[in-house]
């Protein structure tokens, strides 16, 4: 099969699970490309859009049998952006990824497949890339293997409300709450591109969390 991956980030997280993924599917027989530029597809079988940011329209999903996007969240709940960190802070232990058709509206084409994953409260964000990333894989891998067997699904039932776009400010720290009250916020956070802040006495302070072993008490 002929498959490429199109990503908005080449400083993403997931693109050396990405590659690692494609020399898999290369030693399979199967021909791969990862581009950052929606002008470099050159149509195949499959093309992935992952942690993609702009619209990709008919012209570009016409040179393809399939133009599937990978989602967190329990569609048709939870359309939107980085739909599985308002769910941690939503409180959420277990995370559903959706595969999915791309199409207009965004999040809202048929279901190809669903995997799960569950978190135990104490991860911080690159474990939960790190379980993510793997049930995302798991999906493009059985996309791949099941390629022409698969029955889309049409999504049913209320959507709810679209979840806007994270910002810097979404990491910001309560300098009047505990750790333990703002414990789901620091979980989420990224160290490198938006750490967690909190402003105190007329000046902004960054915070940057780790987890160094187990709780000797």
């Amino acid at each position: 099969m002929n498959i490429s991956i199109l990503s908005s980030d080449i400083k993403h997280p997931v693109i050396d699970d990405l590659k690692g993924w494609m020399r898999d599917m290369t030693s399979k027989g199967h021909s791969v490309e990862l581009v950052f530029d929606k002008a470099s597809l050159r149509g195949g079988d499959i093309l992935f859009l992952i942690s993609y940011q702009q619209l990709i329209g008919e012209k570009e999903r016409a040179q393809y049998g399939a133009t599937l996007v990978l989602h967190a969240s329990d569609l048709p709940k939870g359309r939107g952006w980085s739909p599985y960190i308002w769910s941690i802070l939503g409180g959420a232990n277990q995370i559903t990824v959706c595969l999915l058709e791309a199409s207009e509206p965004v999040d809202s084409g048929a279901v190809w497949l669903r995997n799960s994953f569950k978190l135990e409260g104490h991860e911080l964000l690159p474990e939960i890339h790190e379980k993510l990333f793997m049930a995302e894989l798991k999906l493009m891998t059985q996309a791949v293997e099941q390629f022409g067997a698969v029955t889309p699904v049409e999504q049913v039932g209320e959507a709810g409300v679209f979840l806007p776009k994270r910002s810097p400010s979404d990491s910001r720290l309560d300098p009047d709450k505990t750790i333990a009250e703002q414990f789901d916020l620091l979980r989420v956070v990224d160290n490198q591109r938006y750490p967690a802040y909190f402003d105190h006495c007329g000046k902004r302070y960054v915070i940057h969390i780790e987890k160094v072993g187990q709780d000797e008490r």
